[in-house]
């Protein structure tokens, strides 16, 4: 299986998304067929196959034997204020982590990246980081911790007025467009997708650990 489209744009800078809990910025409920919820806050997520990294000992074969740490990001959580006209979303993770070689007491540096991602495709700002995980001699297993924020224009994550008519307009039987799907006017779409923003997080991968990953 090969990375999705949407992790080659945060790559070549270099999924289950959290919403922001606000109250929705538009509620399509009645004469078009739909029910959604729309904040002005980005997504938060992990892009496909940058949840997980795995180091090992040497450059010989990518096996268990001569795996040397692995990690996993979890429990990401997020926070969005919106009040003024430049939205701060702001997200906090754990990292996991495993060592096969218990000897000694070691600190590992693991990188990982944070992107806002706009309409899908389009990285607008991408900032590195580092994840400090600290082993105690004979500890096996350890845990760190990592924040990542990011802003987004209020102006840039609206919706025109002439596009929230469109999608929230009730239609009446027997109007000429009462059976369409607002959604799927090709306009419509184009501004849902420029005013949609996503704060992507995981782990800064080379080209070898990203294929490790999507293949393993």
């Amino acid at each position: 299986m090969m990375p999705s489209r949407r992790l080659l744009a945060v790559v070549a800078v270099a999924a289950v998304a959290t919403g922001c809990a606000s109250e929705g910025e538009i509620v399509v409920s009645q004469g078009v067929g739909i029910t959604a919820v729309r904040t002005a806050c980005p997504a938060v997520g992990i892009p496909d196959y940058t949840g997980d990294v795995t180091t090992f000992r040497s450059a010989g074969p990518q096996t268990a034997g001569n795996m040397d740490v692995t990690a996993t990001i979890t429990n990401l959580r997020s926070t969005c204020n919106e009040s003024g006209e430049r939205i701060y979303s702001e997200a906090s993770f754990d990292v996991l982590a495993r060592r096969t070689d218990t000897r000694g007491a070691r600190r590992v540096e693991l990188p990982y990246f944070s992107t806002i991602l706009r309409g899908g495709t389009a990285v607008q700002a991408k900032r590195i980081g580092t994840v400090v995980i600290d082993f105690a001699d004979g500890q096996e297993r350890a845990q760190g911790r990592g924040m990542a924020g990011a802003f987004v224009d209020r102006s840039a994550a609206t919706l025109s007025q002439d596009i929230r008519e469109r999608i929230t307009r009730r239609r009446k039987p027997g109007d000429p467009d009462a059976a369409l799907d607002p959604l799927a006017d090709p306009q419509v779409r184009a501004a849902l997708a420029r005013a949609n923003f996503e704060l992507l997080i995981g782990f800064q991968l080379n080209e070898q650990q990203l294929a490790y990953n999507a293949t393993r």
